[in-house]
């Protein structure tokens, strides 16, 4: 195996987005995740989208590079086993991450017990441990009622699991800190967040809180347009609609300067009285601003516009489906290295993602497939809870684990 964090062992219990998210981060950047997963498989194995024959898109691509054991949790000796698989010895080990923690079995207190430096990161729904998702976090901090037609009254909520994913990525965070401080000072660490406070703490950072606070205001629904500064959408003559964007100063000017508009846009400024070289400015006068682009853009096709955008430096997008992205842009190709395409047993071969980023002294792992259900139990049980032949035989004939090969059984 390959990758920056190569040798690490991280072991996972989840469901929905964020802590499988993690999971897979990790492992593409080649730590060894292990899923502990149900015998009739998790809570995602059926989530949609699905294949034709009900494999689903979302487990294979929440879990790409995991290895997988199948285990009935039910069971006092297979609980047993999991916690001797969590808090295996090891340097690089005693890495636990999950969204499911059981009270009295994987709870932090718990499990420590059994490794006193055990590193541990844990995802709830809200502060007060209440379930939560993304798209009943979203409605509850407002920014359904800023998305949308700017005429609408309706609360629009967004498709992107936008929570869940910033949740994710904090979880790797905090799961690698506790391991740096337990390299630093041989101490275990818990870390606990939720996923509303995720949530709430973005709401913060990005300025909503002081913006109703201080100034007393409460945002209102733009459309397409980008709050605070100048960016908006256009239909074009063939139908098709951009995206463009003047947040920058210099982005402002090249799409002045493509658009011919300089000399129009001096003279609105004069006329309002403003700097529209100052984005707050271009932001109260974008309705101004786009009756005088709208006509270039709808004088012209796509094709024509994206060339000169292009040489020009000009900051855009054209609006597409997702199967017009996968179509026409090739950096959903394996013209990008990021891409390759995978054999994912169930789905058949398809083009996969492996992680974004790249380390300038480690090779970037490519993208593997995820786990069918139980597919490594033999050899997590044998190489890291330490059974036999003879004991993990009678674990399978007691129907306590289970592999994609369950009819093998070992020879007792």
């Amino acid at each position: 195996m390959s990758g920056v964090l190569q040798g690490m062992r991280v072991v996972e219990s989840s469901a929905f987005v964020a802590v499988p998210l993690a999971g897979m981060t990790l492992a593409q950047m080649g730590a060894d995740v292990i899923r502990i997963d149900r015998l009739e498989g998790g809570l995602d194995m059926t989530r949609w989208p699905v294949t034709p024959s009900g494999h689903s898109h979302f487990w294979a691509g929440m879990n790409k590079g995991k290895r997988s054991i199948a285990i009935d949790m039910r069971d006092a000796r297979a609980r047993e086993i999991v916690t001797e698989i969590i808090c295996a010895p090891g340097r690089d080990s005693g890495l636990f991450m999950t969204n499911l923690a059981v009270k009295g079995w994987t709870d932090y207190e718990t499990l420590r017990a059994h490794r006193p430096d055990l590193c541990m990161a844990v995802l709830k729904g809200d502060r007060h441990g209440r379930p939560a998702v993304d798209y009943t976090v979203n409605p509850a901090v407002g920014f359904p009622m800023v998305t949308g037609p700017e005429e609408s009254s309706e609360p629009v909520a967004h498709a992107l699991p936008a929570w869940d994913c910033i949740a994710g990525n904090m979880i790797v965070s905090a799961l690698l800190a506790a391991e740096r401080h337990r390299l630093r000072t041989g101490e275990g660490q818990y870390a606990e967040f939720s996923l509303k406070d995720v949530a709430a703490a973005m709401i913060g950072h990005l300025g909503i809180i002081g913006e109703v606070s201080v100034n007393g205001t409460s945002r209102a629904r733009a459309g397409n347009a980008l709050y605070g500064a100048y960016g908006q959408d256009f239909p074009c003559y063939d139908g098709q609609r951009v995206m463009v964007v003047g947040l920058t100063e210099r982005q402002w000017a090249n799409l002045l300067k493509v658009t011919d508009t300089t000399d129009r846009m001096q003279a609105l400024a004069s006329e309002l009285g403003v700097d529209l070289s100052d984005e707050g400015e271009r932001w109260k006068a974008r309705k101004a601003i786009t009756a005088i682009l709208a006509p270039w853009f709808a004088a012209r096709r796509v094709r024509e516009i994206g060339p000169m955008f292009d040489k020009a430096g000009v900051t855009w997008s054209v609006f597409r489906t997702f199967a017009e992205a996968l179509d026409q842009d090739d950096d959903f190709s394996t013209a990008n290295p990021m891409f390759s395409v995978i054999d994912q047993p169930g789905a058949g071969h398809h083009l996969a993602p492996a992680s974004p980023v790249t380390f300038s002294g480690s090779e970037r792992r490519p993208a593997c497939p995820a786990p069918r259900l139980g597919e490594h139990t033999e050899e997590i049980l044998a190489d890291i809870a330490g059974l036999s032949d003879r004991q993990i035989g009678s674990l399978f004939d007691a129907g306590l684990v289970s592999s994609p090969e369950t009819e093998i059984r070992m020879a007792s």
